[in-house]
């Protein structure tokens, strides 16, 4: 029987080798080897860094916590480097959006060609992105996976993670999967056959923010999580439809809760969308659900994004003691999508639309499966 090889992992080498580090077989971890040990010697200080972190994973326990579901926090890895020629918002070093303390931020901005210019590059980066991640999506892939990625494809076009360190949050992405509503932090849980999984995309350049997610399926999802997913994006394109010059931003939570509330799903209520351009996060806020008293008129020139989120059940939300992950109070599931949308004179531009790349949705592919 042929012994196990590999390439030699010690940087420069890359000879075949059968010397595998027994650090790494005792933790469990995927084969690591070398060719000699001479080779093990000379990388053992930079290749020891991965017993640290795997230590600490099987190490890890998820605190105290009356939990709704079935999920439970895992291990979360350090936050990452973000080089020093990627320009940065105000909040990157020290985690707070001083901008957004400002009363500029409840001031509803009707932006320049320039302006726009910039925001409709930013938010095709996003979605760049986010077709990126959303190709991952598989049983197996943990979600700390996505969020390296994610950070390494910002970084390959210049652009800054929005999420990382905003409010002092970890990661480079929002991961939700299951009964997570919105802002689940990347961990080292493996996605499971049958999962659901919102992925949030964020992203910063040139002075300006971009934003989109979509929930995407993992492996075979039963039905009633199909009918969630779609009545979830079909409520936001029905919203994106009427979205024009004059409209109420008040009244997109009307149109949203009739389509969910036919089909007896509910709607968010603690989180909105929201303004967005130099800052992150601004006015107007776009509250999803019906008889909100939210302020403002679309005007030509505004961008905000629509982002609802829908549950099977209750609207009701809980957060764990992470001070992020906002789940479901009775632990059912929960989907979301969002777009960044720009008002124009006749209607509105959708600057994150989905294009050839974009990972087709479950529906898509059941009709053209029927087709053929």
């Amino acid at each position: 029987r042929k012994p196990t090889s590999g390439y030699c992992a010690k940087e420069g080498c890359g000879k075949l080798a059968t010397l595998q580090c027994p650090k790494c077989l005792k933790l469990g971890l995927p084969s690591t080897y070398f060719c000699d040990k001479t080779c093990f010697k000379d990388a053992w200080n930079a290749h020891k860094a991965v017993h640290k972190e795997a230590a600490l994973r099987l190490a890890f326990k998820p605190p105290p916590f009356n939990y709704t579901g079935k999920l439970r926090p895992h291990y979360v890895t350090p936050m990452r480097k973000v080089p020093a020629h990627i320009q940065k918002p105000d909040y990157a070093d020290t985690g707070k959006p001083v901008s957004e303390n400002t009363p500029a931020r409840d001031k509803i901005v009707i932006h320049t060609k320039e302006q726009i210019k910039r925001i409709r590059h930013i938010c095709k980066i996003g979605r760049e992105v986010l077709d990126i991640a959303g190709q991952m999506v598989k049983p197996g892939v943990t979600t700390e996976e996505i969020d390296a990625k994610v950070h390494e494809s910002c970084i390959e076009r210049g652009a800054y993670p929005s999420p990382l360190n905003y409010h002092f949050f970890p990661k480079s992405c929002c991961t939700s999967p299951n009964e997570v509503i919105c802002h689940g932090i990347p961990d080292a849980r493996p996605l499971e056959d049958g999962d659901i999984v919102n992925i949030d995309i964020s992203v910063y350049k040139n002075g300006f923010h971009g934003d989109l997610n979509e929930t995407f399926l993992v492996g075979n999802v039963d039905d009633e999580s199909k009918r969630l997913v779609k009545t979830t994006y079909d409520s936001l394109m029905l919203a994106i439809k009427a979205c024009k010059p004059g409209m109420f931003v008040r009244d997109f939570g009307k149109i949203i809760s009739k389509h969910c509330n036919k089909r007896r799903l509910s709607v968010v209520r603690s989180y909105c969308g929201h303004g967005i351009g130099e800052m992150f996060h601004c006015a107007p806020n776009v509250p999803h659900y019906s008889k909100n008293k939210a302020i403002g008129i679309c005007k030509p020139g505004m961008v905000f994004t629509i982002e609802p989120m829908i549950n099977i059940r209750s609207f009701r939300d809980k957060t764990w003691p992470d001070g992020w992950t906002s789940v479901t109070a009775d632990g059912l599931r929960s989907a979301q999508f969002e777009h960044t949308l720009l008002v124009t004179e006749t209607g509105c531009e959708v600057l994150t639309a989905r294009t050839k790349n974009s990972v087709p949705f479950h529906w898509e592919k059941e009709e053209q499966e029927a087709k053929s």
